[in-house]
């Protein structure tokens, strides 16, 4: 319906442009405000993640959306060159939610987790980085809790937990969680961190803080994530605040768990112990 003619036609234009100027303005402010909210990136190492890939995006983009942060987050990732062609998969999932939110990285092979990250990093846009598993074995559920933790304490680094009460695991059977708490506790014993779960690999980061470590952090493999906290351990004034996770043993495809990792990690373990000052 056209809007009413006012008794003055100056008085009519005037108000006019008033409204106009008003509108514009608030849309200017609305925009400044809405440039200033954090935006996120998550970061998903892949190999051999064909059936999980799809499962894991899905959820991601209504974890986001359904926190109201539908269009302040991008999804990572980085492909070694799987055989199961999981490469393939994430091509087909870009061009369903389209390159904005989805960005691929793929490498040549299977080059180990801590250079995934640091390569994925580059592609990050987020003002946070987060990292997790592609398996399904971090549930996002858990993301908006260590967003809310992370504002609400003006946090550099949030992790998940599985050691501090309401955390825990599932699916794996007695000897698989023998090894994970021998391997924490091993690390907590030796490097001091200040922290309940050292080997686990579901964290946010404040990217700067991400970019900061990363040239100072030497290893490669699933060691990465256990120096990378040590590291942050050692900037004066980094905040670190914990979210207790739950931990469900992958669904679809094999751990990548075997004997030569356990070996990677007890030599890192090792060489960070002799390095870092504790």
């Amino acid at each position: 319906m056209p809007p009413r003619r006012a008794a003055g036609g100056a008085s009519s234009s005037s108000s006019s442009s008033s409204s106009s100027s008003a509108s514009a303005s608030a849309a200017a402010a609305a925009s400044s405000a809405d440039a200033s909210l954090p935006t996120y990136s998550v970061l998903l190492p892949t190999y051999n993640e064909s059936e999980n890939l799809p499962l894991i995006v899905a959820l991601l983009e209504r974890t986001f959306v359904q926190a109201g942060l539908g269009d302040r987050f991008q999804v990572v990732v980085v492909e070694d060159s799987s055989p199961d062609g999981t490469y393939e998969v994430a091509l087909e999932l870009q061009r369903t939610i389209g390159a904005k939110w989805l960005q691929i990285l793929k490498r040549a092979g299977k080059l180990g987790l801590g250079s995934a990250y640091i390569d994925g990093l580059k592609l990050c846009t987020g003002d946070f980085v987060i990292l997790m598993d592609a398996d399904l074995s971090h549930h996002p559920k858990f993301i908006p809790q260590m967003i809310a933790l992370q504002q609400a304490q003006d946090l550099d680094v949030v992790s998940g937990t599985r050691y501090r009460a309401g955390g825990g695991v599932h699916g794996w059977d007695l000897k698989r969680k023998l090894i994970s708490r021998v391997a924490n506790f091993l690390a907590t014993t030796m490097l001091n961190p200040r922290a309940s779960d050292l080997t686990g690999s579901f964290r946010l980061y404040r990217k700067s803080v991400l970019q900061a470590v990363m040239p100072r952090v030497k290893s490669r493999g699933y060691v990465f994530q256990m120096e990378v906290i040590v590291r942050c351990r050692q900037i004066p004034g980094l905040t670190i605040g914990e979210v207790p996770i739950t931990f469900v043993d992958r669904v679809y495809g094999e751990s990548k768990m075997g004997a030569s990792e356990i070996t990677q990690y007890i030599k890192g373990l090792w060489n960070l112990f002799l390095e870092v000052d504790v």
